[in-house]
């Protein structure tokens, strides 16, 4: 009966004049999920009637802007013999029955934004991810404000208390984030000001989300380079440690794919350190640019009012504010640059990646990784696939395409800031992450790999690793002859030793000194000292090369470097 007699009084107030209905006497239970609208009779004791507030979405919520009707609804009496009301709630976009308040930029306004601009315009849904940061910003904004006696210490006290109690409420998860509220700035403000009332209106003081979303974002990314830079640390230390387990092994060296030149395993692996240690620089020198402080700079052109910006940026770990106001709130070259790295990192493990998938297939063979880091397939019984180094590759694609999305929303924007730039987030979010998990399960598998040094072994005769290793023989033997012998002879001598090992099916080592004379007479019993693998590796030298000592130098400089135990 309830039901009936309140049906079309529902559909009239919900559905064509849109207002928001929220129990007024006492909160109803939270709605499920992705529900409109929801029904819950909740008992009372005090009272036969129940207060619903009735509130056009434009106004503030504060209850002197709600029309309060009481209606009183007797129910048929239940096995408890209880009276109940009926709660009745709109729980469209925001949690909890909330309703729709005035935005903090609404004065100059008389209607609201629909709920799909709204909706397309939000980015709590994701930057709520710079909450911490924001806090930060707004301790030292409160600071600055009550230094400058552009608020009264006071107020300040208030203010970072109420920042520190939405700050636990936050990492409680606790805190309400509301769409209508848009941002994580504003859902800040907004709660800080139900928390603590007028001082918290002082705070947006001579400062616009403008430079305060580049302040944050700045803070972000120096956090987060902080945090790759140790991951990359990680990842060199596995790749320095797995060197020092296989002293002395020698694999085939590849250029183009094809077999080139034996060198030593531990200088192939700190090849990989070597490319990993710029790629921390890079990470480092974007530091550098981007610790500077946009903060004070408003909207785009500063303010009149008395702040002090170096105090602001000190507070903050800056190096100093940053000279120009519409560059501070309007560039974001230093996302750009991070992202610019993290793609580098990405390819190079992408590479490693590669080559590992390759060298553990029974093509190669030359690894076999752990159980631990492997995967099966759901047809084959036998398989044993690399898939987290699959993925490594994979992945590489998204951190450069978060960069490409950076760019291309980035090279059309005219000074100074445009809302475009509220989607550098979400790339910049996906790269860091993504960037992050690369590295740790790369080293991961760095940790749970065997080199088959068998199989390595026998795969070391084909492919005449020690020709040019030959040919540097002719070389050196020129310097005890009369008229010596050119690189590009000894090089085609060679070649015609290699096109009869060819032609004999068998290796350089195996060709008699007869054969190697009737190539050319220069050569003497000497020449197989530098044939074979293990030979030609003792005759690099040069530094930086796979010669054994000057590998051992490199480990040597890692394992200090990296501060690994010896």
């Amino acid at each position: 009966k309830i039901s009936k007699l309140r049906g079309e009084w529902i559909l009239y107030f919900l559905l064509e004049t849109h207002l928001i209905i929220s129990l007024h006497q006492s909160p109803p239970p939270p709605p499920p999920h992705n529900e409109s609208m929801v029904f819950a009779s909740s008992p009372y004791s005090s009272s036969y009637s129940s207060a619903l507030c009735i509130q056009d979405p434009n106004l503030s919520s504060t209850i002197d802007h709600r029309l309060i009707f009481s209606i009183s609804f007797n129910r048929l009496t239940t096995s408890h013999n209880k009276r109940h009301t009926l709660a009745l709630c709109c729980a469209a976009s925001q949690p909890e029955s909330m309703a729709k308040e005035a935005k903090l930029w609404g004065g100059r306004f008389e209607e609201g934004v629909t709920d799909a601009v709204e909706s397309f315009t939000e980015s709590i849904s994701f930057d709520k991810a710079l909450y911490k940061h924001d806090i930060m910003g707004s301790r030292a904004h409160a600071s600055m404000l009550a230094n400058q006696g552009l608020i009264s210490f006071s107020d300040k006290d208030s203010i970072l208390e109420g920042l520190d109690q939405i700050e636990k409420q936050i990492e409680r998860g606790e805190f309400v984030w509301r769409t209508d509220r848009e941002d994580v700035h504003m859902n800040i403000e907004a709660a800080l000001t139900d928390l603590i009332g007028e001082p918290a209106k002082k705070l947006h003081t001579a400062r616009s989300r403008n430079d305060q979303v580049s302040t944050d974002f700045r803070l972000w990314c120096r956090d987060a380079i902080d945090t790759i830079a140790a991951r990359i640390k990680n990842l060199q230390v596995a790749l320095v440690s797995l060197a020092k387990k296989n002293t002395g092994v020698i694999v085939p060296g590849y250029t183009h794919l094809q077999r080139a030149q034996p060198v030593l395993l531990q200088h192939h692996l700190l090849a990989y350190v070597e490319q990993l240690d710029r790629d921390v620089g890079r990470l480092l020198d974007c530091r550098v640019r981007l610790n500077f402080c946009p903060l004070g700079a408003c909207a785009l052109a500063g303010t009149g009012l008395p702040i002090d910006r170096f105090m602001t940026s000190d507070a903050l770990g800056f190096t100093a504010p940053m000279r120009n106001s519409m560059d501070a709130v309007s560039d974001r070259d230093f996302v750009l640059e991070l992202l610019s790295a993290n793609s580098i990192t990405a390819m190079h493990l992408s590479r490693l990646g590669e080559e590992w998938v390759l060298w553990a297939s029974e093509e190669f063979g030359f690894i076999t990784p752990s159980d631990s880091v492997s995967t099966g397939s759901s047809i084959m019984p036998q398989k044993k696939n690399p898939d987290p180094m699959e993925l490594v590759r994979g992945k590489s694609a998204r951190v450069l395409g978060d960069l490409v999305t950076l760019q291309v929303l980035c090279k059309g924007l005219p000074l100074a800031y445009n809302r475009d730039l509220q989607e550098d987030k979400e790339p910049a979010f996906d790269s860091v992450k993504t960037i992050i998990g690369m590295l740790e399960v790369s080293s991961e598998f760095a940790q749970n790999i065997t080199y088959n040094q068998d199989r390595i072994q026998k795969a070391l005769p084909a492919g005449h690793l020690d020709a040019t290793t030959l040919a540097d023989y002719l070389v050196h033997k020129a310097k005890y002859i009369m008229q010596g012998i050119p690189f590009r002879t000894s090089h085609d001598i060679v070649g015609r030793a290699v096109a009869l090992c060819v032609y004999k099916n068998c290796q350089l080592l195996d060709l008699t000194l007869d054969e190697l004379q009737s190539l050319n007479t220069v050569f003497e019993t000497d020449v197989y000292d530098y044939l074979g693998v293990e030979n030609s590796i003792k005759k690099f030298s040069s530094y930086g090369s796979t010669g054994s000592e000057c590998v051992a130098a490199q480990l040597d400089f890692w394992i200090t470097r990296l501060n690994i135990n010896k």
